[in-house]
């Protein structure tokens, strides 16, 4: 699994600083989130589906990393 913040549609609201501390921060200057961690292990993927949902913005994506001759 992999995550993508787009910081251009992020608000600041920190939900999902609030829904994976371990994943996101923000930033003092402007409340804008930042990714800690792109790439979150079995353990935080309950958190990182959580901080998906509660992002007002849609800023929030993610996807499974699969091989290109997988199906899907």
């Amino acid at each position: 699994m992999r995550l993508h913040l787009d910081q251009d549609r992020c608000c600041g609201s920190g939900q999902c600083v609030l829904a994976a501390p371990a994943l996101f921060d923000q930033r003092d200057e402007d409340g804008i989130s930042v990714l800690l961690d792109a790439e979150p292990g079995p353990d935080q993927l309950p958190a990182a589906w959580e901080a998906v949902a509660a992002c007002p913005g849609g800023a929030i994506r993610l996807r499974e990393d699969r091989p290109p001759t997988e199906p899907r």
